[in-house]
């Protein structure tokens, strides 16, 4: 596979749609609240901490991601089969690797499908968009 010919503005749209779906997944719209509580977190425990490391540390293991799934596809990548693809790779090895750390670390089931189900997603997404996008 060369990689020179991956869609990288592709890549980086879909590493963005991280973001935007990371928002509204941990926004008080859905799931924030609950997050929250299964953490143990209060409000002010989230205003501490860097934020530039926190979001451009995300944003890079994003672009890793996409990029990821990106090269899985390759060339003979569609709408189906991207979206497929990031099912397989969000629930076939990103939740279930989660689901065996978080048994081990004794975490509640909310929590797991709170954060499994925000990759879940975002690999659906980056699936779809650089499955269609060439």
């Amino acid at each position: 596979m060369d990689i020179s010919n991956l869609n990288y503005l592709a890549i980086f749209v879909a590493a963005l749609s991280t973001f935007l779906i990371g928002g509204l997944w941990y926004s008080p719209l859905l799931f924030s609240k609950l997050w929250m509580k299964e953490n143990g977190f209060t409000e002010e425990d989230l205003k501490g901490g860097n934020m530039a490391r926190i979001f451009g540390g995300s944003f890079i293991l994003g672009f890793i991601m996409a990029f990821n799934l990106a090269a899985f596809l390759a060339d003979s990548s569609d709408l189906a089969w991207g979206v497929t693809a990031g099912a397989l790779a969000g629930i076939g090895w990103v939740a279930a690797s989660m689901g065996v750390t978080y048994l081990f670390e004794r975490k509640s089931m909310k929590l797991f499908l709170i954060n499994a189900g925000y990759h879940v997603i975002s690999f659906l997404v980056i699936g779809a968009i650089v499955g269609v996008w060439k």
